[in-house]
């Protein structure tokens, strides 16, 4: 078994004229890899007709359709995060109670507002009712505000944490440029936040730092965007990692914090 736990794909009415062949050659690339899930997520319109990190209310409702839609169609290959804005808090809580009623597992967070921000706090305590793990974006160590993006990184996604002791976090993209090393000393007693191989770096050292900050019980494999670098981390994994442990990363971990049962079957 292989799970993705950091997938996307696109729409009619992103900015991609491509969408369709975008997301055909992701699920082919996948089945040679191995991937049995795809947990993914559509944020928004991509820029389109709001800003990717700021979707609008009707923007996230697309994206979230478009993505059941796509579950409809290949229900033993795709699972969904729903996405949300904060900044919407009824419409975000709205979203997810609707989402989760047609079986999406987890919820999406790009840079819409502070991790640390109490505005988050209603997400969170919607992801405890329901038994959702978070997926956040994150920054490998922020140093400046970024145009377009309210960005967090690893300390300010442990303070959200540490407020929801129950609710699983995923940091996203450890290998998603920056100062990686940063991240994973803020992580290393956050018991809750989880950590996502995701990401084009594929810095020497970087898999056996997260190795020793988080343990193999809280590593996540994921691809994002691509799918090129996450098969190169998956290659590595098999060497340095004793069989228990490498299918712990590969989709024991994210068996353990997703709702039970939802990987039970697939092609």
């Amino acid at each position: 078994m292989l799970v993705d736990v950091h997938a996307h794909f696109y729409h009619p009415a992103s900015q991609r004229i491509d969408w369709q062949e975008r997301n055909e050659s992701r699920l082919a690339a996948g089945e040679r890899i191995g991937i049995a899930w795809h947990v993914a997520s559509i944020l928004g319109s991509w820029g389109r007709t709001s800003p990717t990190y700021f979707p609008s209310p009707t923007d996230v409702t697309v994206g979230n359709d478009a993505l059941l839609e796509l579950i409809s169609v290949h229900p033993r290959r795709i699972k969904g995060y729903v996405c949300v804005n904060p900044n919407y808090t009824e419409h975000a809580i709205s979203e997810i109670e609707r989402c989760v009623a047609q079986g999406m597992i987890g919820i999406k967070l790009a840079a819409s507002r502070r991790a640390d921000d109490a505005l988050l706090d209603p997400i969170g305590e919607c992801a405890a009712h329901y038994g959702l793990p978070i997926l956040h974006h994150v920054w490998q160590h922020r140093r400046k505000e970024w145009p377009g993006q309210e960005a967090s990184d690893a300390v300010e996604l442990c303070q959200l944490a540490r407020r929801h002791p129950e609710v699983s976090f995923i940091l996203a993209h450890i290998g998603g440029g920056g100062d990686w090393r940063h991240s994973l000393h803020a992580v290393r007693r956050a018991d809750n936040v989880f950590v996502d191989l995701s990401g084009s770096g594929v810095d020497y050292g970087m898999v056996e730092a997260a190795l020793d900050a988080v343990g193999h019980t809280r590593l996540l494999w994921g691809a994002d965007l691509t799918l090129c670098t996450g098969l190169a981390k998956l290659r590595y994994l098999d060497i340095v990692l004793e069989p228990a442990a490498l299918n712990a990363v590969r989709w024991g971990n994210a068996e353990r914090i997703f709702p039970a049962g939802v990987f039970g079957a697939a092609l």
